[in-house]
């Protein structure tokens, strides 16, 4: 075959191809899927989209063997006001990692908490089970998490009070990933 006819046969398969709808390699194989990481990090950012307080919409998805067990955002407890309906319950907070004064607000159950509940409320155990979150958890979290048996957790940031966070995780054998090397930054710290 020529140079000539072999052009003009290719030519002919693209044609064929389009008409069929299928993709040239070239263009299909640009297309790059996201990691697991990556999914299940877009998953808690969209179930932090459900918060109820604006100072960090948190989400977060308890994850094991590639499977959605239970998701959480942070809320009011169940069938009581919320901060975007009748205003935020600020308190201030001493860091035990710094001994720095911030204010919190105190009205809301985060998200860590929620999916943790969430999964008691149905049965669903959580041994061995990967905790996607915005941001690193905080301590009292972090405490939760280690007795709830989860073994992993993947955070897109940092937190800006996470010290002792990291000293437990570390204790009790609990990997941390951050997909970014920033802390997360949200009014009033």
């Amino acid at each position: 075959m020529e140079d000539s006819e072999l052009r003009e046969l290719k030519e002919s398969i693209k044609r064929i191809e389009k008409k069929l709808g299928i993709e040239p390699k070239e263009t299909a194989s640009k297309y790059k899927r996201p990691s697991w990481d990556e999914y299940f990090l877009e998953i808690a950012k969209l179930v932090g989209s459900r918060g109820t307080c604006d100072r960090g919409r948190n989400g977060a998805v308890l994850v094991r063997d590639k499977r959605i067990l239970t998701t959480g955002y942070v809320g009011a407890p169940t069938g009581l006001p919320h901060c975007d309906d009748v205003g935020h319950l600020m308190r201030d907070v001493v860091d035990p990692d710094t001994g720095k004064i911030s204010k919190h607000c105190v009205r809301t159950v985060h998200a860590e908490q929620n999916a943790i509940i969430q999964a008691a409320l149905h049965g669903i155990s959580t041994k061995g089970a990967t905790l996607y979150v915005k941001f690193e958890p905080c301590f009292t979290c972090a405490k939760m998490i280690i007795n709830a048996g989860i073994k992993r957790v993947v955070c897109q940031r940092k937190y800006h009070a996470a010290e002792l966070t990291r000293k437990f995780f570390k204790e009790a054998g609990i990997e941390i990933v951050y997909m970014e090397d920033k802390v997360e930054e949200y009014p009033n710290q």
